[in-house]
């Protein structure tokens, strides 16, 4: 089975996919992680993000070693990793991985969980569920105004919130695979919803026959 969640910064997909991924037995891949490791990249080379050139070729040498590092965590990266997922030389180098853990999930898993911003558009189409997890962007401003706050990072919310706005126009206005929500997903508002709530909703969508 494979399972695509897309959605914006902050609507709590990530906690949803690995969660869900325990549950049933699936490998989880946050491809936000990959574009996230290649912004690293770019930045710890001095390079603009928004520079196509040296972006694309962080992608093709993408260093996995740093897919689980910190670093990538952090709000200069998220803002970054936005810039260089709307380069089309960097989605094209960063395809394959994902359609290949998809279609082949390693250390024997039963099926695979993606979450990203094109999972169930461009990525996996064909993908048995496909769930579009958003929230207002006020809420997800909220949240990740706390989370820089618990990391110990200066954080001003209005800046958070005008930061989160710009990644999503960015996100949504991309000209190659633009974050939209597919046509057969289905939308779940995390708003007002508990992560509890959030991961019961998903689970029926998920266990729920044809």
């Amino acid at each position: 089975m494979i399972i695509a969640i897309d959605g914006p910064a902050a609507a709590g997909k990530g906690t949803l996919a690995r969660r869900l991924a325990d549950e049933l037995g699936c490998a989880y891949l946050d491809t936000g992680s990959l574009y996230r490791a290649v912004a690293v990249m770019v930045l710890r080379a001095g390079a603009d993000p928004e520079d196509a050139v040296a972006a694309a070729e962080a992608a093709r040498n993408l260093d996995r070693s740093i897919l689980g590092s910190a670093e990538l965590r952090t709000g200069e990266a998220g803002a970054a990793a936005s810039k260089v997922a709307a380069i089309p030389e960097v989605r094209a180098a960063l395809t394959d991985f994902q359609r290949g853990f998809a279609t082949t999930p390693p250390d024997g898993a039963t099926g695979a969980i993606l979450d990203g911003r094109d999972i169930g558009t461009v990525i996996c189409p064909d993908a048995d569920r496909k769930l579009f997890v958003t929230a207002s962007v006020e809420a997800r401003a909220e949240r990740r105004f706390k989370e820089l706050q618990e990391r110990g990072e200066a954080a001003i919310y209005a800046r958070v919130l005008q930061d989160m706005r710009e990644r999503d126009a960015r996100d949504a206005g991309r000209s190659d695979a633009p974050m939209v929500q597919a046509d057969d997903a289905v939308l779940i508002d995390t708003s007002s919803m508990t992560p509890d709530e959030a991961f019961a909703v998903a689970l029926e969508v998920i266990k729920g026959t044809d």
